[in-house]
């Protein structure tokens, strides 16, 4: 499980660093490979295997729908696999950091399942926006048994 949140600085190279926590988990994990692709405001980043879980979902959904194809674009036609080398990095191919405005110092922030990769700019005026609107968030989600 993915959890917590680390300041890491991506190299010239577009290369970022996994967290050592991150490494952990993964390396209980049959396959190495990662998957990155893009989310609103960000990137994010799935084991392989919940990866494919979540295709399989996808393809589930009725493509004659528009918001499906609209969503198959932005999110399934981004995804890049990486194998994050021996030193626990993995490269973000170009298309993906300028997604994500991404530049040297960027945000590793763990979301159980998977990871987010945030400019640090971009994190903050998200996090001010959650945490302006917490308590709203907070009681739509009380149905939920949180």
């Amino acid at each position: 499980m993915f959890r917590g949140r680390f300041q890491h600085s991506m190299d010239e190279k577009g290369r970022i660093s996994i967290p050592l926590r991150f490494r952990d988990v993964l390396r209980d994990r049959r396959d190495p490979r990662l998957v990155v692709t893009n989310m609103t405001s960000c990137l994010v980043v799935y084991p392989f295997e919940e990866w494919h879980r979540v295709e399989e979902k996808v393809a589930a959904l009725p493509s004659v729908r528009a918001d499906v194809r609209s969503f198959q674009r932005f999110f399934i036609s981004a995804a890049t696999e990486c194998v994050p080398d021996r030193q626990g990095r993995i490269l973000i191919p170009p298309t993906l950091r300028e997604h994500a405005a991404l530049d040297k110092d960027v945000l590793v922030v763990g979301m159980q399942s998977n990871f987010e990769l945030w400019a640090k700019a971009k994190w903050d005026e998200e996090i001010q926006r959650s945490q302006e609107n917490f308590d709203a968030i907070a009681n739509s989600l009380a149905p939920l048994g949180l």
